[in-house]
């Protein structure tokens, strides 16, 4: 048998089967102003016909672009990656460029080293997720190497580069202020990553819903741990470990608090008659728990997809107007109750 070679479809097999120039169907293609509609329609049949994918390695020939978007991330629970990941491919979909991620350790204590890689992705651009958005080694880097960057709920220099936020001091306070308003005032509170603004700002919200009951943090019982699962369970086992335990706790992620769930029921408390358990972040295991945990869903999809649109204008010469804070939700479930009675 003879051996066959695939032809795959160039702008000039479509204009030779449209009847048009090559010129008029590369301007079809790039969606450029002053093709008549007939026209337009027909060169798009005519690529569908011919199953045409753009070659973007040629076009960046042309354009001096890679058509690479970069998304980066550290050790975050499972719900929040496959969040971010939707986002940006979301927004990516039908557009020339291509998302690379890369998942990337202890970048608070590597700056440089990712930089590097960022830099030897050939990125046109790329999304920084916590902590790295909050890195100034890492956003100089990419200032000198000339890389677009857009950051996902930065803590620090919120005027640099594309910013899409929400409110973790306010998201934070809310979820604490549901708790005391159930009646609790023996609080304990699990610590995400120290490397990670956002503990420390969710940390400041709940110090914010204290003090409008009277309350200071050194009133209250608190446990180191990193957003893992496994921290959440050693910090939860000392919270819980003697006599005068808290009768609520405020994990600063779900995967935590799914954890000190765990935990409570290895010891028999029950929860919420006896312990009150609310999460952060509204994870898949935050709804498949039982009880349902109560927490904070924190927009990480509308930010992502944010990011990711204002990023790609930007890389097409648009402007991209001012950052955009978008709304938490406090989900109330059946982890919180009011204290038992004498508690």
């Amino acid at each position: 048998m003879e051996g066959h070679i695939s032809h795959r479809a160039t702008i000039i097999d479509i204009a030779r089967e449209a009847g048009v120039s090559p010129k008029t169907v590369s301007r079809v293609l790039n969606d450029e102003p002053h093709v008549k509609q007939s026209v337009r329609d027909k060169v798009k049949e005519v690529a569908a016909a011919l199953n045409y994918h753009p070659n973007f390695a040629a076009r960046g020939l042309i354009t001096r672009k890679n058509y690479l978007v970069g998304l980066t991330y550290e050790r975050p629970g499972p719900s929040y990656v496959v969040e971010l990941q939707r986002g940006a491919l979301e927004r990516l979909e039908g557009e020339p460029y291509r998302l690379i991620v890369l998942p990337f350790h202890d970048a608070t204590e590597r700056a440089e080293g990712l930089g590097n890689l960022l830099q030897s992705a050939s990125l046109d651009g790329v999304v920084l997720a916590p902590p790295s958005c909050d890195l100034p080694e890492l956003l100089d880097t990419l200032d000198r190497a000339g890389i677009l960057y857009a950051r996902i709920a930065p803590h620090r220099a919120k005027e640099r580069g594309i910013v899409a936020d929400m409110d973790d001091i306010g998201a934070a306070r809310d979820v604490a202020r549901h708790v005391l308003e159930l009646g609790h005032r023996k609080i304990g509170i699990i610590l995400g990553d120290r490397t990670h603004h956002a503990s420390e700002a969710r940390l400041e919200g709940y110090r914010l819903a204290l003090e409008e009951v009277g309350l200071t943090l050194d009133r209250v019982a608190i446990e180191q741990g990193d957003f893992t699962y496994p921290s959440g369970e050693a910090a939860a086992q000392r919270l819980l470990a003697h006599g005068n335990r808290p009768t609520a706790i405020l994990a600063q992620n779900d995967d935590m608090a799914a954890a000190t769930l765990m935990v409570a029921r290895d010891l028999g408390i029950a929860v919420p008659q006896e312990l009150s358990i609310a999460g952060f972040d509204d994870s898949e295991v935050s709804r498949l728990a039982w009880p349902r945990l109560t927490t904070v869903r924190q927009p990480v999809f509308e930010m992502s997809q944010d990011a990711a649109d204002k990023l790609l204008r930007r890389l097409e010469g648009g402007e991209v107007g001012p950052a955009t804070v978008h709304e938490h939700t406090l989900l109330v479930r059946q982890s919180t109750a009011p204290p038992p009675a004498g508690g």
